[in-house]
């Protein structure tokens, strides 16, 4: 018999995976309520883990938690929930629930390549709350021991008529990824490069190499019918300016750097969050 997942280990799990979930919290009551403050429950877009009590607050809790993910939204908020006129129940209480959004990964890597810098790459990104999606073609190309974690997808790209099938492989991303094309073939990296600028809805677009082999590339590209301004998206050499080495962790170490210069800055107020003069009106004794 399959034993439901408690709040907390549902919790972790998620956090590991980054995946997107919001933890539900009691933080207040007063009168009569289906639960005592510091019942929590997990919410996923598909999933529910423990309770706050059941019935229509319960119903409205995961509604308001779920429209907030399905908006990309994180951070916390504050609700409040009468019971017996928002909640439609009987108990005549009234609950204030703290929802705290984890929007899931805080960015989304493509790494096409398992070679020597690509494993390097991923050993470096692991620890990361990144989302790493990972394709070689070749069968036996992926290290035979998973050190990467949870958050990383490996997949091999099928053959096709006329080579790996690049185009499906692609098709299998979410739009605004970054991704880094590292492959151990230049014809490979060239179809790849075609058509990632095709689809044209990545965050970002690396390609290792030198500045001829870019120049190699570009010649053709233009000649498939990519523009200048499409052209001039694609990042080669990849890694931080100024950084040297050639040893596979030096590169890796270069490229995450140079990640983080792309990763879309962080909420940066004085005041996030539920304000200060919420929680004091909620949650101090009345002086009337």
């Amino acid at each position: 018999m399959h034993r439901p997942e408690a709040w907390h280990a549902a919790l972790d799990r998620l956090q590991r995976e980054a995946r997107p979930h919001a933890l539900a919290s009691v933080v207040g009551v007063a009168g009569s309520t289906p639960r005592e403050p510091g019942a929590k429950m997990v919410i996923t877009e598909d999933g529910v883990h423990d309770t706050l009590g059941g019935g229509t607050f319960e119903w409205q809790v995961i509604e308001a938690a779920r429209e907030a993910l399905a908006a990309g939204q994180a951070g916390t908020r504050l609700e409040a929930f009468p019971l017996g006129g928002r909640s439609g129940q009987c108990c005549g209480g009234y609950v204030h629930v703290l929802i705290e959004l984890f929007a899931g990964a805080e960015m989304c890597v493509a790494l096409f390549g398992a070679g020597h810098v690509g494993q390097a790459l991923v050993e470096v990104l692991a620890p990361l709350p990144w989302r790493v999606l990972w394709f070689d073609s070749r069968e036996d190309a992926f290290p035979a021991t998973a050190v990467e974690g949870e958050r990383v997808r490996r997949q091999r790209i099928a053959p096709g008529a006329e080579g790996p099938d690049v185009a499906a492989a692609v098709d299998t991303l979410p739009a605004g990824c970054h991704a880094l094309v590292m492959t151990h073939d230049h014809a490979e990296d060239r179809a790849l490069v075609d058509t990632l600028l095709r689809r044209g809805d990545c965050a970002s677009l690396g390609l290792i190499g030198s500045q001829s082999k870019w120049a190699s590339f570009r010649r053709r590209l233009a000649d498939a019918g990519h523009g200048e301004a499409a052209l001039a998206t694609v990042r080669c050499p990849i890694g931080v300016p100024g950084a040297h080495g050639k040893r596979p962790y030096e590169i890796a170490l270069a490229v995450a750097a140079e990640l983080l210069t792309l990763k879309p800055e962080s909420e940066r107020q004085d005041r996030r969050g539920v304000s200060p003069e919420t929680l004091r009106e909620t949650f101090s004794p009345s002086r009337d």
